[in-house]
């Protein structure tokens, strides 16, 4: 199934816009399609990719988002925008120490730790994962982002599973088999709150949050089309832990935070989920030995309670169906042991 910020979800780049290219028209300008103007001044442009730029609202003259035949006159200020800083910063190959589950030639299966970011953005221009990739790795086929090897992510401070294809023909079937929801993922969550059913799906338009750009949101009744986009996501209790529950959530879309979001929607944010307020004392008692437990928990996991455990999938060159777990990391589990020994106690 798909999982957590599986796709590209453009919500996710609407925050800052990056400047990749600026000319200054001169004063003898005469007047010009700003994608002929374009196409004159960028090495290795095509007509049809600054269009796609223009249509989706990239090019700004005199600080206007502008279409593909607007006229250049003298002295406009012609801009392309994007929502990534420009590669040449950012694409920089790294050695760093990744966890590689398997690899042949054509995927790679990593196991991301928590706190690394999966791909350069804004405020995190080294140190991702894709930097260690692309020392790796040679070559690696570019997404339609232009981000190498993506076909899935996951969120900075959950850890776990995720594919990268090696080559353009596993880029494409690796991203037709999470458009048509056929792999298999399942999360491990800790979340506030005792969740009384067994198992459950929880539907719900996600879309950014009005009030807080950083979050994301659910949106009911006659506007949820406008926006937000559907999601669904099943959920099954592993384990009832007194005032925090263990949770298995498997995803049918890939909306950004989905699992994040909807879980707080139902009144079970993920604990210590500093983005959506988990890292409060949501559910318990006022006692001070209670409030030091639970900091000396968050102490202890200083990130949400998300981990991506199990990853399958249909192994583009073979055909054949492959499939990987990954253990449940130490700062998680020692926070679900510590959760575990606080409700046997408080039962004897």
């Amino acid at each position: 199934m798909i999982e957590e910020s599986d796709f590209f979800d453009p919500l996710d780049q609407q925050d800052e816009l990056h400047e990749h290219f600026r000319f200054v028209a001169d004063k003898g300008q005469q007047p010009l399609r700003v994608d002929k103007f374009l196409m004159n001044r960028i090495e290795h442009a095509t007509r049809n990719k600054i269009q796609k730029a223009a249509k989706e609202g990239h090019i700004y003259v005199n600080e206007q988002s502008v279409k593909s035949n607007y006229k250049v006159k003298a002295k406009d200020v012609i801009r392309v925008l994007f929502a990534y800083p420009p590669h040449e910063f950012l694409l920089v190959p790294q050695e760093i120490d990744l966890d590689i589950v398997y690899e042949d030639d054509s995927v790679v299966v990593v196991n991301k730790p928590a706190g690394m970011v999966v791909h350069p953005g804004h405020g995190n221009y080294k140190d991702t994962l894709i930097n260690g990739l692309i020392f790796h790795i040679e070559n690696l086929p570019e997404n339609q982002n232009n981000r190498p090897g993506l076909v899935h992510r996951i969120d900075k401070d959950t850890s776990g599973l995720l594919v990268v294809a090696k080559t353009e023909q596993a880029m494409t079937h690796l991203a037709q088999q999470f458009f048509e929801k056929t792999t298999q993922r399942e999360y491990i969550a800790l979340v506030w709150g005792n969740v009384e059913e067994d198992r459950g799906t929880i539907e719900g338009h996600i879309g950014r949050h009005p009030k807080n750009r950083l979050q994301n949101t659910v949106f009911e009744g006659d506007d949820a089309d406008i926006k937000g986009k559907p999601a669904v996501t099943h959920y099954q209790v592993i384990e009832r832990l007194g005032y925090v529950t263990l949770v298995r959530c498997i995803l049918e879309t890939g909306r950004t935070h989905q699992i994040r979001v909807h879980m707080k929607h139902i009144g079970h944010t993920l604990f210590n989920d500093e983005r959506y307020g988990g890292n409060e004392i949501l559910k318990g008692t006022h006692f001070t030995k209670y409030k030091q437990f639970v900091d000396n928990c968050f102490k202890i996991l200083p990130r949400q309670a998300l981990h991506a455990k199990t990853l399958g999938f249909i192994h583009p060159k073979t055909k054949e169906s492959i499939y990987f777990e990954s253990p449940i990391p130490q700062d998680m589990e020692a926070a679900i042991e510590k959760w575990r020994n606080y409700a046997k106690s408080s039962q004897a």
